[in-house]
């Protein structure tokens, strides 16, 4: 996101964490409640990374086509540009009212190790942006495992993790 931002010129970019994520419904590992505190704890010291949480008080599957438009009527002044990662741009014919999503935003695919950028009109730009080859499955695996986390997520993740019990077999979700 730093990179996206420093690329872009941008003074601020929102994380939306997505309370049920259409395809993701169950998969998370943990309550969007424990997601959203990881979050701000990993955004820390990062000024112009901003945790939005307007995601978590909806009811239901969250769409990224509400979430850009309730940014466009609180901004309408705004260029808005919608992150994504070569791995989620596959799947964008999915998402709901995919062909609204260029009229609310410019979307933006950032690179990913072992994702290649799929060919659509719909995107705006393509970013390269430094290799981070840490996914939130292997994380979740590693903890399963009792393997250690510590050189892929920020210190106060972990130890929140942990402290949480999350992401461990027979445990919380």
């Amino acid at each position: 996101a730093e990179a996206a931002a420093e690329q872009l010129g941008l003074d601020r970019i929102h994380l939306v964490p997505a309370r049920t994520q259409p395809f993701k419904a169950g998969l998370y590992g943990a309550p969007p409640e424990d997601r959203l505190a990881m979050l701000r704890l990993a955004l820390r010291g990062h000024p112009r990374l901003v945790v939005d949480d307007r995601e978590m008080g909806r009811e239901g599957v969250s769409y990224t086509v509400d979430t850009l438009s309730s940014f466009a009527e609180e901004c309408p002044e705004d260029e808005l540009f919608l992150l994504i990662g070569a791995d989620a741009a596959r799947d964008l014919a999915a998402w709901r009212d995919a062909d609204r999503l260029p009229g609310l935003a410019e979307i933006v695919v950032l690179t990913r190790p072992g994702a290649l950028v799929p060919e659509d009109d719909r995107f705006g730009r393509v970013l390269r942006v430094p290799a981070v080859d840490v996914s939130a499955t292997e994380i979740r695996s590693r903890v399963r495992r009792g393997e250690g986390i510590r050189d892929r997520v920020p210190p106060e993740v972990a130890d929140y993790i942990e402290s949480q019990r999350l992401y461990r077999a027979g445990d919380r979700c």
